[in-house]
């Protein structure tokens, strides 16, 4: 430390020496932080076992063994900037203020994802913590998120697969064009006006559900037709729709579960759809608490259907209790929790399956929306899957704990405890589609099938 030996070239050298400034983008205030200075330095602290195998010579230990030595902390110094060289681990004062946030960072991790991941206060939209972080819809933290870029690596999705996003506008889609819009679209957008960046163009509290159609159809078109690396397609959604792009990282970025594509050697061969994905929406501190009720109850499979209009606010909010509330659909005959069912026709009910009711628009109806085919590429084979379909459904396999809260009455099981129901995996059908309507996940052969599928898992 303090010798310079360690220098990154700066902005101009590197310009200098690639002379490509044109088609370079302006950096963010704020961002690239360590590759602007001319000098870095790190160390880490660590927690060391304090066996009769830790050999102390002076102020230099040696640890012969790799295990009972685990790093805690990394301080990195930059410009030549020097920390303080009299610091002892083992003074009493430091070493209390080390273990207070060694503690405060233990229980804090398993629970970032329930606050803001720009101003850490809890979130206001959600009833149920979620997987992944998020930003929260004040209007700071959406401005800070979008114009600054702060936290944005935190909560952006960059390795969300074409056909997971496909999914997403579709349920976007769905949601959207439900009669029950205004309860179910939750949470609403927020996004910052790419012509205003001081107003937001999408805000909770002024809704515009016909500018937010708008938008997407443009999401769509483009979606549906366009071809090239990403920076083409935002040019082609801003040339139609300055919102299309904004409106798109929002659906990405708020997704709040964890949704991967299934690679055919680990599908269940038994939905009979080859749209198969891994859905974990669990916080790590929910699946602590389901992992530890599966040791003192067990637990089992079973289906959850709902609408594909649902699972736009379901990724984002979880499976709840609807029972009771505006949410709910189909009654509650069975009381309050959430409905499940070993028999897959139960659940496809559920899923209004083969009825038809939720159709994505054609690329013909979105070209004469638009009337902008001459100014967009030609759609890959294969690109946009679930966008050309004119019906999708989907249900979601669960894995519950059988305690004795969990009611079952006949085929219809019901969990009053949102604890002790986490969804495992989702199965999408398209262009009414029809599962096997016979699958029991009682059944000895289907039940190992899954379990087997759980263990090899690696998404």
């Amino acid at each position: 430390m303090g010798n310079g030996q360690h220098q990154i070239p700066t902005k101009e050298e590197l310009i200098k020496k690639y002379d490509r400034i044109n088609t370079i983008e302006q950096e963010h205030p704020g961002r690239a932080r360590f590759l602007q200075s001319r000098n870095l330095n790190c160390i880490a602290l660590c927690e060391v076992i304090t066996s009769k195998d830790l050999r102390k010579h002076g102020n230099i230990w040696v640890n012969p063994i790799s295990d009972y030595v685990c790093t805690r902390f990394l301080f990195v110094y930059e410009n030549g900037q020097v920390g303080d060289v009299n610091i002892n681990t083992q003074d009493a004062k430091i070493h209390r203020e080390i273990i207070q946030i060694m503690k405060y960072t233990e229980q804090r991790i398993p629970t970032l994802n329930e606050y803001c991941a720009v101003c850490d206060e809890r979130h206001v939209f959600q009833n149920h913590p979620m997987l992944k972080p998020a930003v929260c819809t004040r209007e700071l933290c959406v401005f800070s998120f979008y114009t600054l870029g702060v936290m944005s690596e935190a909560t952006e999705e960059v390795a969300t697969g074409a056909e997971v996003v496909d999914l997403l506008l579709a349920m976007c889609r769905a949601a959207l064009l439900s009669s029950r819009k205004s309860i179910i679209f939750e949470p609403y957008p927020s996004a910052v006006d790419p012509s205003d960046p001081k107003t937001l163009a999408f805000n909770p509290k002024r809704k515009s559900y016909d500018r937010l159609q708008s938008a997407l159809d443009s999401v769509l078109l483009i979606r549906k037709m366009a071809q090239g690396p990403h920076s083409e397609i935002k040019k082609q959604m801003d040339r139609i729709d300055p919102l299309a792009h904004p409106l798109l990282q929002w659906i990405i970025a708020s997704n709040r579960s964890h949704i991967v594509k299934l690679p055919l050697s680990r599908q269940l061969k038994f939905m009979h759809t080859p749209h198969q994905f891994l859905l974990i929406s669990s916080p790590p501190a929910k699946e602590a608490r389901f992992q530890a009720a599966r040791k003192l109850y067990g637990s089992t499979f079973a289906f959850h259907g709902s609408h594909i209009e649902d699972w736009h606010s379901i990724l984002r909010n979880g499976l709840v209790t609807a029972s009771y509330t505006k949410l709910q659909l189909h009654g509650a005959a069975y009381g309050k929790g959430i409905y499940l069912s070993p028999i897959s026709s139960v659940s496809f009910g559920y899923s209004e399956m083969g009825n038809g009711q939720h159709q994505i628009p054609t690329k013909e109806e979105l070209i004469k929306k638009h009337n902008r085919i001459n100014t967009i590429e030609q759609e890959h084979p294969g690109r946009a899957r679930f966008l050309q379909s004119r019906n999708l459904n989907c249900i979601a396999l669960c894995e519950v704990i059988t305690s004795k809260d969990l009611r079952k009455h006949g085929n219809i099981w019901v969990n009053p405890i949102s604890d002790y129901v986490c969804t495992r995996f989702l199965f999408v059908y398209e262009n009414g589609q029809v599962g096997d309507v016979n699958i029991n996940t009682q059944d000895a052969k289907i039940h190992r099938e899954i379990i087997q599928v759980m263990a090899t898992k690696s998404c």
